[in-house]
């Protein structure tokens, strides 16, 4: 459909429903899952999601999943809604919570006795939101503009799930998430429900299973390589490009006699790459594959600046760090909050051959002490019950009066 006609469909027909939906009674028993946008069934609100059906709350509460694909496979009892069509509206107006892990339509304007629970999608590395000094993504403008429109849509976020306490006291000032900014709003450091099963289903039987479905061979060592996105290198606004200096060619040359490499790309990369030079050496999944099944089915992880660090570590196996373009990913893109070189637990190369060399001389008792205190400071929160966590407080919203708890609490901070 022309650009234009869908612009005009949304002013003159979607968007005054929406205003229309809002009129109508909000659902207690209604509640609505998203991850990345629509583009696929991931992250927190999957785990979430999948815990609530393991405990039989999908027939008592009616979920929706917002989707670009709708054929998208999901367990349980729920409504499959394709994003920005009627239905979409209609759900958003009448939902009593919300669970999302990314930034919804800035259009989408949320009732007051709506809550929405902001699972997040990582343990911030690279900066992020307001704590941003340049932005180089792609249809972002300025600074000014991005910086505006992250705080913006964080006033619609009622509860933020974080990682850990590292994560908690970033997102205060990433997002403006403090008590003394935001009152009624409240960060749950809970642990990460897609971590969950890192935790409870890290054994050979299951990993043997994942490996047959996933057509995995067992007779090597699988490396997982997941990168993050480059700000600065996008096709267009929303779709990057899988940047890499790595030299796929030598991997192969030098160690598909033991390994395999799986590639996942960051959920905002879109690329049509041909990969059937690499046949028997490189696979590569869909971004519809859960990235935890690649953790529990992996040997080791080969990463860069993204959180997947944070959430392989639970696993305690060896990780290496590709890091290229350091000095100016860190000085001149995004910059950091913690001094990466001296803290990762895993060795940094930035070639290919220092990366294979890194592989094959590994020595686990070189990292031990970082290994540690990496996941002391970052894990101690997953500990498999990170999805039970939040259902616990999914029950306890769903059924109360949203206004005349914030009055309560106001009145509470007025004595205080």
């Amino acid at each position: 459909m022309n650009l234009s006609i869908k612009k005009i469909i949304k002013k003159y027909l979607i968007l005054p429903g929406y205003t229309l939906f809002r009129k109508l009674p909000l659902n207690n028993d209604l509640i609505i899952f998203e991850s990345n946008m629509g583009r696929n069934y991931s992250g927190n609100p999957k785990h979430i999601y999948e815990e609530m059906v393991k405990q039989g709350l999908d027939k008592k509460l009616k979920c929706i999943w917002i989707l670009e694909d709708t054929n998208t496979k999901i367990p349980g009892n729920t409504l499959k809604v394709k994003r920005s069509r009627i239905k979409y509206y209609y759900y958003m107006a009448r939902a009593k919570i919300w669970v999302f892990d990314t930034r919804d339509p800035p259009h989408i304007q949320k009732r007051e006795q709506c809550y929405y629970i902001q699972t997040w999608h990582g343990t911030p590395l690279k900066k992020l939101g307001l704590d941003m000094d340049n932005v180089f993504m792609a249809g972002k403008e300025d600074i000014e503009t991005y910086k505006r429109n992250i705080y913006q849509d964080s006033r619609k976020w009622d509860f933020l799930l974080s990682q850990n306490e590292f994560s908690t006291e970033i997102f205060k000032s990433a997002f403006a998430f403090s008590k003394e900014l935001a009152p009624n709003k409240e960060i749950w450091t809970y642990g990460y429900p897609r971590n969950d099963i890192l935790v409870n289903n890290n054994t050979k039987k299951h990993i043997n299973k994942l490996k047959d479905d996933l057509s995995i061979p067992k007779n090597k060592k699988v490396l997982l390589y997941a990168p993050t996105w480059r700000d600065n290198e996008f096709h267009r606004r929303s779709i990057y490009k899988f940047a890499t200096a790595m030299d796929f060619d030598l991997l192969k040359e030098k160690l598909s006699s033991d390994y395999i490499i799986i590639v996942k790309y960051h959920y905002l990369v879109m690329e049509d790459i041909d990969w059937s030079n690499y046949k028997d050496f490189v696979y590569t999944f869909g971004a519809d594959q859960d990235i935890a099944d690649l953790y529990l089915v992996s040997d080791m992880l080969i990463t860069d600046y993204s959180s997947v660090m944070f959430d392989y570590s639970i696993l305690n196996r060896p990780m290496f760090f590709f890091m290229y373009d350091l000095e100016s990913y860190r000085d001149e893109l995004r910059g950091f909050y913690s001094n990466v070189v001296e803290e990762i637990p895993g060795p940094i190369s930035k070639t290919t051959e220092e990366l294979i060399t890194d592989i094959k001389g590994y020595d686990p008792g070189l990292y031990n002490d970082k290994y540690n205190a990496f996941r002391h400071k970052y894990n101690r929160k997953d500990n498999g019950k990170a999805s039970k966590r939040v259902i616990d407080r999914v029950l306890e919203l769903k059924n109360t009066d949203k206004l005349a708890a914030q009055k309560r609490l106001a009145e509470e901070l007025k004595i205080k």
